[in-house]
């Protein structure tokens, strides 16, 4: 099971997710998308919790509201978080969590340590938590069909890409070459304009003509 929250209107059509149990947790560490974005409170048990962002958004461009709706569903799930103020909330792009065979169920390390960011969260915010219940929604997705789903539309975008600029390679070869044959043409002497040596010479004044007329 997974619970799905909308964030608030003004910063945009986001979902924020969150599995129901250590198990669930694995399944989306598993099928995450790369757009994903992984949440947890820091060096304390919570619920892992889940920001989809657009296609092409990194993890940087969160903006503040949309920060706050995530980290306090963060502290609203941490039994220990929940009840303490200024706690530290981590959060990293999901192709960032590292699975290693020896970790438990649930637990996660990180590739890269720098792309972690941190926030505090000085309190809780009732108003906040309660407005994303609201919109709480419980499914039972597919989650690997989802992601081969998602990564068969990327196999065929990329494939229609590739293909759209071998395309239009060899539309620039041709007009390459069109363009070296023009050039080649007109560099060619063209015999109806060709001058011979005895034309030449019928059409050239002699030395002594050439002093007569100066004189």
């Amino acid at each position: 099971m997974v619970f799905y929250f909308k964030a608030r209107p003004d910063v945009g059509d986001y979902t924020i997710f969150i599995g129901l149990d250590k198990h669930e947790n694995e399944e989306l560490i598993k099928y995450g998308f790369p757009q994903d974005v992984w949440f947890h409170v820091d060096k304390m048990s919570s619920a892992h919790v889940y920001v989809r962002l657009q296609i092409g958004q990194t993890y940087e461009d969160i903006s503040e509201g949309l920060l706050e709706d995530c980290v306090q569903l963060v502290k609203a799930n941490s039994i220990q978080g929940n009840k303490m103020n200024n706690i530290d909330v981590v959060y990293t792009p999901w192709f960032n969590l590292k699975k290693a065979p020896t970790m438990d169920v649930g637990q996660v390390g990180f590739h890269n340590s720098k792309m972690v960011r941190t926030v505090r969260v000085e309190n809780r915010l009732n108003e906040v938590v309660n407005r994303l219940n609201k919109t709480k929604v419980e499914r039972k997705p597919d989650l690997k069909a989802e992601r081969e789903t998602v990564d068969a539309s990327e196999r065929a975008e990329k494939k229609a890409r590739l293909k759209e600029k071998k395309k239009r390679e060899e539309m620039e070869r041709l007009d390459r070459e069109k363009q070296s044959e023009l050039k080649s043409y007109k560099g060619l002497m063209v015999s109806a304009k060709m001058t011979s040596n005895k034309q030449v010479a019928s059409t050239t004044k002699s030395l002594q003509e050439l002093e007569e007329d100066f004189m």
